[in-house]
């Protein structure tokens, strides 16, 4: 089997390629082609000929989003319509990675893949004009929602915390957002269970919420650090982008697949950790 992989050198692209060993896979880079260029997405794709295609490559900087809300709208919707084009016109599966943040987090209870979707900022709403450009250009998708990553291989809460650590007496941490904080790597063993199964929206986190203030708290625990934690509300740590407050995400899908969910959010952070 052959998989092309769009955002190759991205966080969860690095993952994915550990994981993915038993398959031939076409690691596509953001310098191999334009994905907001229809002819060059048309052109690269068609010549790799895979058998399914993964694209996570997007804009996910949220604030950036909201500050150029053109380039999410050409990168995470335009792009993913490009990608979605060029699998359909060689017959090839798409699996487009998409987020917690097409939801609002009004919700008191967990986000069913059916719920229907109102996201309160740029970077959600390019991300579900993503899904839906997927969803409209072929039938051959799956549309993975997931949350709160972290990996190895890029900037993440997770490294951000662990050095502000040593560097601070205290660090102030919002405490009225709550979700799942889910493991790149965690999430492409996932997605190799899931290629082959049947086609559609699905949501794929690591088990159990937290918010971040409580992620933060776990992070300074495992780093055995003396940093004072002190959370605070969203009004009071002002960003371009209004979060959703509830965005846990219930893996209804995936378990109808027969996959089993993933582990808890905290054993993950400490395999991250290599705890």
């Amino acid at each position: 089997m052959k998989i092309a992989l769009t955002g190759s050198d991205g966080m969860l692209g690095h993952d994915i390629q550990k994981v993915f060993t038993d398959v031939e896979l076409i690691n596509f880079t953001l310098h191999d082609f334009d994905i907001t260029d229809l002819d060059r997405t048309l052109s690269a794709i068609k010549e790799a000929r895979p058998d399914y295609l993964i694209h996570p490559a997007a804009y996910t900087d949220v604030d950036g989003c909201e500050k150029d809300p053109e380039t999410a709208y050409q990168v995470n919707a335009i792009g993913a319509k490009n990608v979605a084009t060029a699998c359909e016109e060689i017959g090839c599966p798409v699996l487009y990675i998409s987020t917690d943040y097409v939801f609002d987090g009004t919700k008191e209870e967990p986000y069913i893949e059916s719920d229907e979707p109102n996201p309160l900022n740029e970077y959600g709403l390019s991300k579900l004009h993503g899904e839906r450009f997927v969803s409209s250009l072929t039938d051959s998708f799956y549309i993975v929602r997931t949350s709160w990553l972290y990996g190895k291989n890029g900037r993440n809460f997770v490294e951000i915390i662990s050095r502000l650590l040593p560097e601070k007496d205290e660090i102030r941490v919002v405490n009225d957002q709550t979700g799942s904080p889910t493991y790149t790597y965690d999430l492409a063993l996932k997605l190799r269970e899931l290629i082959g199964k049947g086609y559609g929206t699905y949501h794929i986190t690591n088990s159990s919420k937290c918010s971040w203030y409580e992620f933060a708290l776990e992070i300074a625990a495992l780093r055995q650090s003396d940093t004072k934690i002190i959370p605070i509300t969203s009004n009071e740590y002002k960003l371009p982008a209004r979060r959703p407050s509830h965005s846990v995400l219930a893996n209804a899908m995936l378990k109808q697949a027969g996959i089993k969910e993933l582990r808890n959010w905290k054993e993950a952070l400490r395999g991250y950790m290599g705890l």
